[in-house]
């Protein structure tokens, strides 16, 4: 398995490299752009792998999505990524006020666009017959080039992960995926989607995020952190899948039930033992070590992800050390 962090900063990045990181994501948020986030990670990395993990992919068209895309590939040549998710129903119409319909038909599209700007050479048009983005570009950019620019989807359920796998490069998997989610659903769809497409079924990239809390001085706090992730992701309904195929309704009930009372110490508790098991890395060095060997179906790249939504940016860059070390060491 190779691994790699989330972005965490210049300095904690060069230790990263050292270490053998082999890729570092960005995602966004109100806050956050993960394209500029892309452009800090290029001026200050040396080898690694670098992109969106994810770029909301309805929030932009395909020009602006290409257009970034093309930019960074010159600070950063043959080390860009691209990760799309398709976000929320609510995010696209309430945040962006974009039309988000038929989101896995839609990114199907979308890829296709981009790949159409990222493919073009000089003095010929950009063409794609889209169903939601139809091109008809005509740039004559005499620097223009075609770039191979490996494209992943941030997809949960069925039927993202096998167009991801019928249109993509691989799929970007959530830090909420466990050996069986793997294995039972998303292993099999991205099989499905690329023999459907004519392609090799072995063939899509499956790279992921894996919740991760380290801590050798306070590994219960560790625990605690890791539960409170679970328990915030599990709060949304895109999800339920993974709860109903481990068996983990009541569970996923009480925590929504604490989440809605603000009660975040009962979310925390809601999240079982088995569960933190199944999903997360955390505890002392040795332990996470344990339970990264216990998995039987890790992603291919893994990105060791803090629980950035809850903890300060000194407790988060202390997890990315710890994640480093626990790689280092041999994980």
């Amino acid at each position: 398995m190779e691994w790699g962090l989330p972005w965490p900063g210049p300095q904690v990045a060069a230790e990263a490299e050292r270490a053998g990181a082999a890729a570092f994501c960005a995602g966004e948020f109100a806050d956050t752009n993960a394209y500029l986030t892309t452009g800090e990670m290029a001026a200050d990395t040396e080898h690694a792998m670098i992109g969106p993990g994810i770029a909301y992919a309805f929030a932009r068209s395909p020009f602006v999505h290409a257009s970034a895309l093309r930019h960074l590939a010159k600070r950063a040549p043959g080390r860009v990524f691209l990760g799309l998710g398709a976000g929320t129903r609510r995010m696209n119409a309430d945040w962006f006020a974009v039309d988000a319909s038929e989101p896995v038909r839609r990114m199907a599209d979308l890829i296709g666009a981009i790949r159409g700007y990222l493919e073009a050479e000089n003095g010929h048009r950009v063409v794609h017959e889209g169903e939601f983005y139809p091109v008809n570009a005509d740039i004559r950019a005499p620097v223009f080039g075609r770039l191979d620019i490996p494209v992943l989807i941030g997809a949960f359920n069925r039927r993202m992960a096998r167009t991801a796998g019928s249109v993509a490069d691989g799929v970007l998997g959530h830090g909420l995926f466990t050996d069986r989610w793997w294995n039972e659903v998303v292993g099999p769809e991205l099989a499905e989607g690329a023999e459907a497409a004519g392609r090799d079924p072995a063939g899509p990239r499956r790279w992921g995020w894996m919740i991760t809390a380290i801590d050798e001085d306070d590994p219960a706090r560790a625990r605690r952190d890791a539960q409170l992730q679970i328990g915030f992701y599990l709060t949304v309904k895109t999800y339920d899948g993974l709860a109903e195929l481990h068996g983990w309704q009541e569970e996923t009930a009480r925590l929504r039930a604490a989440f809605r009372a603000g009660d975040f110490d009962g979310m925390a508790d809601a999240v079982s033992e088995e569960m933190l098991d199944a999903i997360a890395l955390y505890g002392t060095a040795e332990e996470a070590r344990q339970r990264l060997a216990a998995r039987t179906a890790p992603p291919d790249l893994a990105f060791l992800s803090p629980p950035a939504f809850l903890v300060g940016e000194r407790r988060r860059q202390r997890y990315a050390r710890a994640a480093i070390g626990l790689m280092r060491g041999g994980g």
